[in-house]
């Protein structure tokens, strides 16, 4: 579990790999303005995906927090916003699928033999976050740095393909477009640019800013789907400003 920083408490919801650990430049910014929180993954139904977000935040003594979901974990925190208001003080969706979202032929093939896929999906990692990595990171030595750095992460806290792909299926367990009518928080939304994120299309994400009421949206300039870890500082910057002016 992740808990640092001090002032607005912010749970940040990872993705389908399930590790909190390949958010870290974007925890390590946060918690330089808010006090930031996260963890990995370990329920699987929507149900205790929700009892876990209730639980980390008892460990942390905090009653209420803003909500961040990245990915798949905006899933989840549209869930438990729409569930538990009284302990969500707002609301971030970033770069996650919308209610809708069917995974493309490819996808789909990873999520039916997600270990046989995993040599198939290493080896096109290039092919889908290759162009927004060149656009975050002006030069060839900060590329290979920010590769070096984002491979080790994953190395060291390794996701399983398995889990992975029974996560995606989880979204089949709720209907996240009623849950978003039911949303009261401050809810910000948060893309890459159309062109970068090669994972999620940002259409799809942006169709939360028409389902939940009041929702505003900002997009992250040159990245993609990791603008959280490759521009971690502007990914920090909106957050922190939007959950600290909701407060307010």
């Amino acid at each position: 579990m992740y808990h640092k920083g001090s002032g607005t408490p912010i749970v940040v919801i990872p993705g389908m790999q399930g590790r909190w650990e390949w958010q870290a430049p974007a925890l390590d910014a946060l918690a330089k303005c808010c006090h930031a929180i996260s963890y990995s993954l370990g329920a699987w139904t929507f149900d205790d995906l929700v009892a876990e977000v209730d639980n980390v935040l008892d460990k942390a003594a905090v009653r209420a927090a803003a909500l961040c979901g990245v990915s798949f974990g905006g899933m989840v925190a549209v869930r438990y916003a729409a569930v538990r208001p009284q302990r969500t003080t707002a609301l971030v969706i970033v770069s996650t699928p919308s209610p809708w979202w069917q995974p493309s032929p490819t996808q789909a093939r990873y999520i039916a033999k997600p270990w046989t896929s995993t040599p198939a999906f290493v080896a096109t990692t290039w092919d889908r976050l290759g162009p927004e990595i060149k656009a975050a990171c002006d030069t060839w030595p900060k590329r290979l740095t920010f590769c070096a750095r984002h491979a080790a992460r994953i190395v060291t806290a390794p996701a399983i393909p398995a889990h992975m792909a029974e996560r995606i299926k989880l979204r089949e367990e709720v209907d996240l477009s009623a849950d978003c009518k039911r949303i009261t928080a401050p809810t910000l939304v948060i893309s890459g640019e159309p062109d970068l994120d090669r994972v999620v299309p940002v259409e799809s994400t942006r169709r939360y800013a028409e389902l939940i009421p009041g929702a505003k949206y900002a997009m992250i300039e040159r990245t993609g789907h990791l603008g959280l870890v490759t521009r971690a500082d502007r990914f920090a910057e909106i957050v922190c400003e939007f959950i600290n002016a909701s407060r307010s």
